[in-house]
């Protein structure tokens, strides 16, 4: 279910030197403001909470989850040279699954390593603040990325979509409609993040169990769906 191959051309994708300093920007945004608050209202768990819920996991980890689900199919499909890959002897679902776990791991290494960092800049992990929120990037990068790297596969304009569900959907609507929060993938992984931070200092409007089988769900339908479409994808351009 993993080709070495597939696994290196879609890192050099992401990691070309465009894409890569875009996602540097975020992270680097993120350290600077935990830099800042830090000097300007000491260690508190209060602040630390807002700035890691409130730009890091509702604001950064979606966005650069867009950049690298998106980015690790939706440009080969494109410009057609997904068809040479689709020409080798590797099964449609390996190349989604090496992508997908590329993807995640691209997100995981640019959104919860610095959300971990910025955490301990706030409040040095008090409350577990910082190692909460930082399972709650790793956990919503799985699912962000099955989401996105959908989208690459099944639109030319995944990245549109994307920036409207991370922004509209997830920011706007997520934050002011309790109904949407339910469908919120940021909702789900603060759940996970509420059991392991100190009591009140993390909240979800999602139970765990749900939140468990939510972020599972939509992970292994995304990924599933995105196969059969790249399947699909080889047929039309063979015929």
């Amino acid at each position: 279910m993993y080709d070495p191959t597939v696994a290196r051309l879609t890192y050099r994708a992401l990691l070309g030197r465009r894409r890569a300093a875009i996602l540097f920007v975020l992270p680097v945004l993120l350290v600077a403001i935990a830099v800042a608050v830090r000097a300007f209202a000491g260690a508190d768990d209060g602040v630390a909470s807002g700035v890691l819920g409130g730009f890091a996991i509702a604001t950064m980890v979606p966005l650069i989850g867009v950049i690298a689900g998106t980015g690790a199919i939706g440009p080969e499909i494109d410009d057609g040279s997904i068809v040479y890959l689709l020409a080798k002897p590797v099964k449609r679902p390996t190349i989604i699954f090496t992508k997908l776990i590329v993807a995640v791991a691209v997100t995981m290494l640019f959104s919860a390593l610095p959300t971990f960092v910025a955490g301990l800049i706030l409040n040095g992990n008090g409350g577990q603040i910082a190692v909460a929120y930082t399972i709650a990037a790793l956990v919503a990068s799985i699912a962000y990325s099955a989401l996105f790297l959908l989208l690459g596969t099944v639109s030319r304009h995944a990245v549109v979509f994307g920036l409207v569900y991370a922004l509209v959907w997830e920011a706007l609507f997520g934050s002011l409609v309790p109904g949407a929060r339910t469908l919120s993938v940021q909702q789900w992984s603060l759940s996970v993040a509420e059991k392991v931070a100190g009591e009140g200092a993390v909240t979800s409007d999602v139970g765990l169990p749900l939140a468990t089988v939510l972020l599972i769900g939509v992970t292994v339908v995304a990924t599933w769906y995105a196969g059969q479409k790249l399947r699909a994808l080889k047929l039309a351009g063979e015929e």
